[in-house]
């Protein structure tokens, strides 16, 4: 799985870590170009995936929550569910390509799926 992440980042324009998280906000695996606390980034983003998938699948009907992607001031995340219990997490600065971002992650989520 490292390697599939390792790869990720390598090809995404802009991308710094890629983690493979639990819907329980746990890490269970994860590369970072960058020094960062992938346990926070996974644990907070679990919550959000969490709440926006609530309210897609619940609340407005529209079905389960396939990518989100959120853009701070200094941080955007992609976020592509990987099962029904994990996601991908693909951490992007300002200079990323969106595009390229849901091409290859969308990609490394279906080969990592094999593996969970």
């Amino acid at each position: 799985m490292l390697t599939h992440l390792t790869q990720l980042v390598a090809d995404v324009d802009g991308a710094w870590a890629a983690a493979i998280g639990g819907l329980d906000g746990l890490l269970v695996e994860g590369h970072a170009s960058a020094t960062t606390d992938l346990n926070l980034l996974v644990a907070e983003h679990a919550g959000l995936l969490r709440a926006a998938t609530l309210a897609y699948e619940g609340t407005l009907g529209g079905g389960a929550a396939r990518e989100l992607y959120l853009r701070g001031e200094r941080l955007s995340v992609y976020l592509h569910p990987i099962t029904s219990d994990f996601f991908l997490l693909l951490a992007l600065d300002a200079r990323s390509n969106l595009g390229q971002a849901r091409l290859y992650g969308r990609d490394a989520a279906r080969r990592l799926e094999g593996y969970l």
